[in-house]
């Protein structure tokens, strides 16, 4: 099926490495991807290996010399550039997305669509990096705050955004000033060569040094590894919550700096108020969206006794209707799971919600034969369970809904929290005070909290990024910039003598 792989000039197998205007062949293990959507085999990556790592910074920390000497508004031209390059490439991108990791074709063309959106706030951003001028209490003297780029932000992404989460790291640590080594997903190796070989073309088209953003592909040790890296200052690590303990710790060690954006077992509540014609469709798109595949897809749903039995009947019905198949095929709802670890990880989840007590009202299907030869297709969940079951209070990524009643709002609350990731919320009601007291300081616990919107769906404009064990690391809009710099506070005298603060007397 390399034809998918014909608009990016990436039908070279052997491509794992690539920085310095050049790319070389790994000298670690051969990688075979084959797509989850028919199994068929996509193409062969050589993964890089420690040395080759090694040789990546080396090259990274010299763009760095070059790229933060560029003001910000030049360095936002170039993400301009890759911004427009992007729109000119999303249509082939995003089946490339689709048709790597599974997701539905207008989820492909969205995410790369963030891509766009991200590099267009970052081009804005690059002239409002703002410092801050204090008054002193010495006279004469001028108190500032200022900004400056850190070196090299290694990235870790994920499968499920095999790209945009890389281009949320990225665009905003460029325009920062900083260089990029990316390591994405050894499961979605292509799309992420793929960016990387556009923004090669634009870097060399500028004259700039491609180290300014390089990858690196290969599994958990060149992640360990480049984490590790004393060359490296910041890490940024899209995964699961037991993946980002390591990623901290390895960190941690050499006191640096790291966003960490992990696991979520998000919640809705709705409420006896709730408008259900705006929850259902939420509900929906949130569960089974990419195959339940999203850091922020909705795994518990938390009822008012009084529309529990409705909204469940309405929902049962609404899961029978979803068209499953071929991701690329517009008129299918969801696609497949990544790979068969994720269906092994689906059937063990629902047996263990049973074996708690938990009640399937639809679902619990693997689907087999033609279409669905890779045998990564799953039928989407939905489990009446109780609180008190441990596998509620677990992330397992697949579209597996749990269902909750409720009597008053401080036990919704008390269910909603109590769970240890904190990543996205949401509740549906049209009482002021509900939604009030859900966003207020005793309400949701959560990084993103939604009122009468679904968990799943962030825009690029807010910071990204949750409480709890999903890390507390913030990525993309708002201030997160602030991450990919560091501050230095800065006085000057201009006066014809030399106070000491506090009023401290030194006389010699």
């Amino acid at each position: 099926m390399s034809n998918y792989l014909d608009p990016f000039k990436l039908s070279t197998p052997h491509l794992g490495v690539s920085s310095g205007l050049q790319a070389w062949e790994g000298s670690a293990d051969l990688l075979s991807i084959s797509s989850p959507v028919d199994d068929a085999m996509i193409g062969e990556v050589k993964c890089a290996s420690i040395d080759d790592l090694e040789k990546v910074i080396a090259t990274a920390e010299q763009a760095f010399l070059t790229w933060r000497t560029m003001p910000a508004p030049q360095r936002g031209e170039i993400v301009r550039q890759f911004g427009d390059e992007l729109r000119k490439h999303k249509k082939d991108l995003g089946v490339l997305v689709s048709y790597e990791m599974g997701k539905s074709l207008q989820e492909g063309w969205g995410e790369v669509q963030e891509m766009i959106d991200i590099c267009d706030f970052a081009v804005g951003l690059s002239r409002q990096l703002y410092g801050l001028q204090m008054h002193s209490e010495r006279p004469g003297h001028r108190m500032m705050e200022q900004w400056h780029p850190l070196g090299i932000v290694g990235i870790i992404s994920a499968f499920n955004f095999p790209v945009a989460v890389w281009a949320w790291n990225s665009s905003i640590a460029w325009i920062c000033g900083n260089v990029c080594i990316w390591k994405p997903s050894e499961k979605t190796p292509f799309t992420a060569l793929a960016c990387q070989d556009i923004m090669r073309k634009v870097l060399k088209s500028n004259d700039l040094p491609e180290g300014i953003s390089s990858i690196v592909v290969g599994g958990r040790e060149i992640g360990q590894a480049l984490a590790g890296s004393p060359s490296v200052a910041l890490i940024s690590a899209t995964g699961s919550t037991r993946m980002g303990k390591s990623v901290a710790e390895t960190v941690a060690r050499k006191l640096g700096k790291s966003i960490l954006e992990l696991g979520g077992n998000n919640a809705i509540i709705v409420t006896e108020n709730a408008d259900l014609n705006h929850a259902i469709p939420a509900i929906v798109f949130g569960a089974v969206g990419t195959a339940g595949q999203r850091c922020t897809t909705t795994r518990r749903l938390i009822v008012h006794e009084s529309q529990y039995d409705s909204l469940v009947d309405k929902l049962t019905h609404a899961f029978s209707q979803l068209k499953i198949g071929d991701p690329l095929d517009q008129d299918n709802h969801v696609g497949p799971l990544i790979d068969r670890d994720a269906v092994d990880g689906y059937l063990d989840t629902i047996a263990k919600a049973i074996d708690q007590g938990g009640k399937v009202r639809c679902g619990n299907e693997v689907l087999s034969g033609p279409p669905y030869q890779s045998g990564c297709y799953v039928r989407p969940t939905i489990i009446e369970a109780s609180p008190k079951m441990e596998i509620v209070k677990h992330e397992t990524f697949a579209p597996i809904l749990y269902v909750m009643k409720y009597q008053g709002m401080d036990e919704a609350m008390r269910i909603h929290n109590n769970v240890p990731q904190g990543l996205s919320s949401a509740i549906f009601t049209l009482n002021m005070r509900e939604a009030e007291n859900f966003l207020s300081y005793a309400g949701s616990d959560c990084g993103i909290a939604n009122v009468n919107v679904g968990t799943s769906g962030a825009e690029i404009g807010g910071a990204f990024g949750g409480e709890k064990e999903t890390g507390g690391g913030r990525e993309s809009g708002s201030d997160a910039w602030k991450a990919y710099m560091r501050r230095q506070t800065c006085t000057i005298n201009y006066s014809d003598e030399l106070p000491l603060a506090q009023g401290i007397e030194f006389n010699l």
